[in-house]
């Protein structure tokens, strides 16, 4: 009887420890996929964040890219800043590429350490351009590409507004330069036409004024570096 009542305990038990070991084989199983998965969605997010990183900009992908762009990012103001002080800037709507190239480069940090390279009292202050060698690296990052004008939308180069000056290669078309702009500082209606006025100054064009007013060599570039610090995107 003691003989039949120890093997039941003994076999109570190895099932116990059976149910317990399969347990911890299936947490374990569950805790290895968990891993397995996670593994998977970073190594994922690995991968997109290379694509992006690799994506350039070219002649034959620029205006798809910016209508897509265009849908997703709809910010329109702007800020400059400068030694100077602020410039604000409202964006026009109905310049869809151009205000989305300008958002899209402010956003990829391009503006940072550019200048104002040419200034002309009481008439503009180009900017986006240096000969900084890592913004030059920035462009060949970003991409080689130009922006078809787009001059139909019934506004003028009044003074303050913002406009995308062409690029200087054989150019019959004025296709402009995506990485620089001009403001200007007083009516130059002779440019309508050619060149794409894609924003207004609505803050700051005092400090516009000031810039134009530095001491510049015969080429207009200023003796002294006129740095756009940054571009901020207000809203």
């Amino acid at each position: 009887m003691r003989f039949l009542m120890l093997f039941a305990f003994c076999l109570l038990l190895f099932n116990c420890e059976d149910k317990q070991s399969q347990k911890k084989t299936t947490t374990q199983t569950v805790d290895s996929t968990t891993v397995k998965q996670q593994t998977i969605k970073d190594t994922s997010e690995t991968i997109s964040e290379e694509k992006d990183s690799l994506f350039l900009l070219t002649k034959d992908n620029a205006m798809e890219f910016f209508l897509e762009y265009d849908k997703k990012h709809k910010e329109n103001k702007v800020r400059i800043v400068t030694d100077f002080g602020n410039i604000d800037i409202l964006l026009f709507n109905e310049t869809k590429f151009h205000r989305s190239n300008f958002i899209y480069l402010a956003k990829k940090g391009y503006f940072d350490n550019t200048q104002f390279y040419r200034v002309i009292e009481n008439y503009i202050i180009q900017g986006g351009s240096t000969d900084d060698r890592d913004v030059m690296r920035k462009r060949r990052y970003i991409g080689k590409y130009l922006l078809p004008t787009d001059t139909k939308r019934g506004f003028r180069h009044d003074r303050g507004v913002i406009s995308m000056p062409s690029s200087d290669i054989d150019n019959p078309y004025k296709l402009a330069s995506p990485y620089e702009f001009f403001i200007t500082l007083r009516d130059v209606y002779q440019l309508d036409g050619d060149y794409t006025i894609f924003g207004k100054v609505i803050r700051g064009l005092d400090v516009a004024d000031k810039i134009a007013n530095v001491e510049t060599d015969n080429a207009d570039w200023p003796l002294q570096n006129v740095y756009i610090k940054r571009v901020e995107i207000l809203d």
